[in-house]
């Protein structure tokens, strides 16, 4: 059937107008005793229904009727199209759509009631399935009841939530008009359901860390803080859960994971919400070129499940995961990248902070030559990472713990991996000498009274954990957000997630 909305909202007053006839209708059904039962049980799902009976020449209209199959089903009405003594409605639940047929003859006072109804109203029915003479599967009702009775107007269908921002700040209207942002969140949870059966295949065990740290650790980046009242004590909402998962591995747990939120006090655009999930896992006795290998099995793999396909298109551009990951030091992305930079330039302070001004790239005196070198990399090369490429060898002043190469000083055994231009996992060798660790977050701290309130804290347990002995560990991080974004071909993070971060409507929330 044809969908019409004639009471698609308008602006203004016009929007006020609906919304208070509707309210008059439902004081009408306060009156009558049957405003929102709750007494009707379905039976069957729109979707269902569609697939069993989705061959017309086996099921055809006089298959139906001999069947006699009795069906129950419920949904929000999606059109409505009333002609004299027979009407057609559409609903839609969960599974999809499935159009409705209503005689007056057969429904009596219920067809009268139902010619008041408005699209967006919850409604039940039970009765036949037959085949309208287009062959559409149809229900053909005995029994109607309104079970919820919808105020606001939905938007109309061929424009849906025009303003991008009332998509995210009314998800619920959003997903009832938007099968495009439904299948975006059912592929997300697919995604993640896949990835924690590749996980747990292959032996590693699924926990659960605090969200509320004592000390924020874990990761170079700005904590929100709180307060536990009955303690008097701040805490600070976790950035990472590293430092507690690396705990567990001391503790005998050799190949753990954690899918879950973290939180950062940074700001927000099309690549970085203040919540977000992230997937981290440590594994025993492997080193960050085995992390590397896990992550791009686990990469696509993941895409054939959930997708079918290792070809994607993100931002308008091919991406393919199917060819071996592409492995790039550092140093030598920058160097190709930016002819005029020499190999012994990459070790240079001076020379490095010369490149920083030349491109343009601002600086901060107390930045060493690791420092410069990463910001080169972020101006010059990391938009340009396409297709699935590691990038290796991350200098230690970046790299707070990570293991420091043995035939590289200055430089850890980590990697990220960049897709279409974005960070999309980070993992290295775990830096598990109690003695370097120590050291190392008392650079931290020293940053962070310069003024970097990025840099970590000193954890003084977690110095502990390491002198019990932890064993030679590999670890890995993912961005499920991002993760997603390639997959469904999403622009913005804010398309992925459910509920991103917006700033408060005006009194929004308050009485």
């Amino acid at each position: 059937m044809t969908d019409t909305n004639p009471h698609a909202p308008a602006a203004g007053d016009d929007e006020n107008r609906l919304i208070a006839e509707r309210r008059a209708k439902l004081s009408d059904l306060r009156g009558q005793g049957g405003a929102f039962p709750n007494d009707f049980r379905r039976a069957d799902l729109a979707g269902r229904l569609q697939a069993e009976f989705a061959d017309a020449d086996a099921w055809d209209g006089e298959a139906l009727e001999a069947d006699g199959r009795q069906v129950s089903v419920a949904g929000r009405m999606m059109a409505k199209r009333v002609m004299g003594k027979a009407a057609f409605a559409q609903i839609q639940d969960s599974s999809g759509r499935i159009q409705l047929f209503l005689q007056r003859d057969a429904l009596g006072d219920a067809y009268q009631a139902f010619k008041g109804w408005d699209v967006g109203d919850i409604i039940g029915a039970e009765g036949t399935l037959m085949r309208t003479r287009t062959g559409e599967l149809s229900v053909k009702v005995s029994s109607l009841r309104l079970l919820s009775k919808s105020l606001r107007p939905l938007p109309d269908k061929w424009h849906g939530l025009a303003d991008v921002e009332q998509r995210y700040r009314q998800r619920y209207v959003d997903l009832i008009v938007s099968p495009e942002s439904r299948e975006v969140f059912l592929k997300r949870s697919r995604i993640i359901s896949a990835m924690r059966a590749w996980l747990d295949a292959r032996g590693f065990l699924e926990v659960e860390t605090p969200m509320m740290h004592y000390i924020a650790g874990g990761a170079t980046a700005r904590p929100f803080v709180t307060h536990h009242n009955a303690l008097d004590l701040d805490l600070y909402l976790r950035v990472a859960p590293e430092l507690y998962l690396k705990r567990l591995v001391v503790g005998g747990f050799e190949k753990v994971y954690e899918i879950n939120r973290n939180f950062r006090n940074e700001g927000v655009s099309t690549r970085h919400n203040p919540e977000f999930t992230m997937l981290e896992l440590y594994e025993a006795y492997a080193t960050y070129e085995d992390i590397m290998d896990l992550t791009e099995a686990m990469i696509r793999d993941l895409a054939t499940q959930t997708l079918g396909t290792t070809a994607l298109e993100w931002d308008d551009q091919a991406i393919d995961l199917g060819p071996r990951f592409r492995r790039w030091k550092m140093d030598e992305a920058v160097r190709e990248l930016n002819p005029g930079i020499s190999e012994a330039d990459c070790r240079d302070r001076a020379a490095l902070a010369a490149h920083c001004e030349r491109l343009g790239v601002r600086i901060k005196p107390d930045w060493g030559w690791g420092k410069l070198l990463l910001e080169l990399f972020e101006a010059t090369v990391e938009e340009g990472l396409v297709q699935p490429t590691f990038i290796t060898h991350y200098p230690v002043e970046v790299s707070p713990l990570a293991r420091e190469s043995d035939v590289e000083p200055g430089i850890t055994d980590r990697f990220e991996l960049f897709i279409g231009g974005k960070e999309m996992a980070n993992g290295f060798s775990e830096l598990n000498d109690p003695e370097e660790q120590a050291a190392r977050f008392r650079a931290q701290v020293e940053a962070r009274e310069g003024g970097d309130d990025e840099a970590m804290h000193y954890d003084a347990d977690y110095i502990r954990a390491l002198e019990v002995g932890l064993p030679p560990t590999g670890g890995l991080g993912v961005g499920i957000d991002r993760l997603v974004m390639l997959f469904t071909g999403s622009a913005s993070i804010r398309d992925v997630l459910l509920f991103p971060y917006m700033r408060p409507e005006g009194g929004q929330g308050r009485d």
